[in-house]
C-alpha cells in the first residue's frame, strides 16, 4: 500500500480522503483507531497518529472523547471542493494558457472537451 515517494502518514491521509471521497466512508461513520491501523498495516502507531492528527486539523475526521475517530458529515463536500480548486488550478488554468500561447481558440477547448463529454474522440 506504501510507497517511498511521500511520507508514510501523509498516504494515510490521502489514502483515507480517497475513502471520504468514493463515498467507502461516510459521514459519521467510525474509523479505525490508530493502533488498529497500525496493526493492520504493520506501521508504528505515531506515524497512524499523526495521520490521523492531520485529518482532525483539516476537519476530515473529528474524535468523540472515549468512543474513536469519526468522518465529519462536511468532510466529502469540503474535499470535492479542495479537488476542483486543485483541477482547475493545476490541470485548466495552464492547459488555458497553453492554448492561448499556441493560437488555439478557447471555443475549440470548448468544443474538444464537449466531444469527450458525448463519448466522441
Amino acid at each position: 500500500m506504501f510507497d517511498d515517494r511521500s511520507p508514510i502518514y501523509r498516504q494515510i491521509a490521502d489514502r483515507i480522503k480517497a475513502d471520504v471521497l468514493s463515498g467507502a466512508l461516510k459521514g459519521d461513520e467510525q474509523v479505525m483507531s490508530t493502533n488498529q491501523y497500525a496493526a493492520y498495516y504493520r506501521i508504528n502507531p505515531a506515524t497512524a497518529a499523526k495521520a490521523f492528527q492531520q485529518l482532525v486539523d483539516e476537519k476530515v475526521l473529528y474524535k468523540k472523547r472515549g468512543i474513536g475517530m469519526f468522518v465529519s458529515t462536511e468532510a466529502r463536500d469540503m474535499l470535492r471542493a479542495q479537488g476542483r480548486e486543485t483541477f482547475f488550478g493545476e490541470v485548466v488554468d495552464p492547459m488555458v494558457a497553453e492554448a492561448l500561447a499556441i493560437g488555439i481558440p478557447l471555443a475549440d477547448v470548448i468544443r474538444r472537451i464537449e466531444q469527450h463529454e458525448n463519448g466522441g474522440v
